[in-house]
């Protein structure tokens, strides 16, 4: 493999720079403490996720699953993470110019393969892309029956959001019953 040349050097760090506005990309989640979560955060989870449950997902490439996950909210490093419940119009077409923009810096052949993974993941159509996307809606719900929401968060809204990608297996669909028990709970609390 020959070595990058100092111009594409300087083009991966200038994509690593970018990228690393993520770690200030603010979700509408909260940490136990209180404090919101970052994207960065939220994706280092669902990687963590899908590193343990590797062993129990017959039939999926677990390191094609992990990249699935590290890009899948790329995009949002450009103009932010828009919470569920507001968006409006086409997301994943707003997000991939966003992930365009991102990556321009990059390389072409590292551009193409980064890309062609948030493609397949907002397709869903191999394993790995839905179940990337049923380990997104789980490590959501689950982060807001952990995390220290503010006044007024409607939790019982975890009950329904992203149900469709969380049923599509087995596991996680096992996984998320304890998180919607929790998630009674704390509605039951919340509304009495």
């Amino acid at each position: 493999m020959a070595e990058p040349s100092s111009g594409d050097i300087d083009r991966y760090l200038a994509f690593f720079r970018a990228a690393e506005a993520l770690k200030d990309t603010m979700r509408s989640g909260h940490t136990r403490l209180g404090r919101r979560e970052s994207t960065a955060e939220h994706s280092w989870r669902l990687c963590l996720m899908a590193l343990a449950l590797g062993p129990e997902l017959d039939g999926i490439d677990t390191g094609r699953l992990i990249e699935l996950l590290i890009v899948h909210d790329l995009g949002e490093a450009v103009r932010g993470d828009i919470p569920a419940p507001e968006q409006t119009g086409d997301k994943n077409e707003e997000e991939r110019r966003d992930l365009l923009a991102l990556l321009a810096p990059l390389p072409e052949p590292a551009r193409a393969r980064i890309l062609a993974l948030w493609d397949e993941y907002t397709s869903m159509e191999t394993p790995e892309a839905r179940l990337a996307k049923g380990l997104d809606r789980l490590e959501t719900v689950l982060q807001h029956t952990q995390g220290q929401n503010p006044a007024g968060f409607d939790i019982g809204w975890n009950l329904t959001y992203g149900r469709a990608h969380t049923d599509a297996h087995p596991l996680i669909a096992a996984l998320r019953a304890p998180v919607d028990a929790e998630t009674e709970r704390l509605a039951r609390e919340q509304a009495g």
